[in-house]
């Protein structure tokens, strides 16, 4: 009988006829240590055997260094640094940078390091990463139940008021974000800008940015949802992941992570901002 078929269901790690067929054709099996192809017939009492490797490098390799504020065999939390994608189809992505930056999970479950929730392009701050098979489900499931916490910080433009609850429906579904104004300085070019906090309860795609635009509040440097004539182009966007809070799925330790403020923010707000981490 042919290897291919004779092989179906024997290892864990191939237990389908399909993933049997990847692993002959990367050479991972072999039939009395000899590598084997789909081509190969067993004829009894032959030793297969199937290894694969701990880490096959790709043919090309991210160079990103990333800054790592947290790891241990199930997780990691990240700074994302603004310009880059979390994931995607772009080669720079930070999924892609995510295996030279960490370190390989020992439990069986390891997999590729995998973001278990986004942030926007332009956006910096706090990532929380998944580096086994149960931890990323676990994690997801985190955010599904609304049981992790996150707080951002903003730069506006304008008057606001000092605080207040937004509601609407992104993409047809609920969202909620609770803000904060901290502090407010007077600006020639934008008339106001405010330091402000922000709690999402949701997590819709662009929900901080389309909340704080719809009160005509838009974050500063926000050239998707900002005011035509306001645009800050080249200093990026003010919006920064500051904390998130969760319990550990599988220590049941309390994470409490925070991410130090950018330059940028510091320059317009320096008291304040020294004085929230103090």
């Amino acid at each position: 009988m042919r290897l291919q078929e004779y092989g179906v269901g024997i290892f864990k790690a191939a237990l389908t006829k399909s993933a049997l067929k990847k692993v002959l054709k990367k050479k991972y099996v072999t039939v009395n240590d000899v590598v084997a192809t789909s081509a190969t017939f067993i004829h009894g009492g032959e030793l297969i055997s199937l290894s694969i490797p701990k880490h096959v490098s790709p043919s090309k390799t991210l160079i990103l260094p990333l800054k790592v504020l947290f790891e241990d065999d199930y997780l990691s939390v990240i700074h994302k640094p603004a310009g880059i994608l979390v994931s995607g189809n772009r080669f720079k992505t930070i999924a892609n940078a995510l295996p030279q930056n960490l370190n390989r999970s020992t439990l069986p479950d390891v997999t590729k390091p995998q973001p278990v929730h986004r942030l926007d392009y332009a956006t910096t701050g706090l990532l929380l990463i998944g580096k086994t098979s149960s931890s990323i489900r676990a994690l997801n499931q985190l955010f599904e139940t609304k049981t992790i916490t996150k707080t951002y910080y903003a730069v506006t433009i304008g008057d606001m008021d000092n605080e207040g609850i937004l509601t609407s429906d992104i993409d047809g579904k609920s969202s909620v974000t609770i803000y904060k104004v901290l502090h407010s300085i007077a600006s020639d070019r934008f008339g106001q800008l405010n330091l402000v906090k922000l709690e999402p309860k949701t997590g819709r795609r662009h929900q901080l940015r389309k909340h704080l635009a719809s009160l005509g509040n838009p974050i500063l440097g926000d050239k998707d949802y900002g005011i035509p004539h306001l645009i800050l182009n080249g200093k990026g966007l003010y919006l920064h992941a500051y904390a998130l809070s969760f319990e550990h799925p599988f220590t049941n330790k309390t994470m409490a992570l925070k991410d130090e403020f950018p330059k940028r923010f510091l320059k317009l707000f320096p008291e304040t901002i020294k004085a929230l981490i103090a």
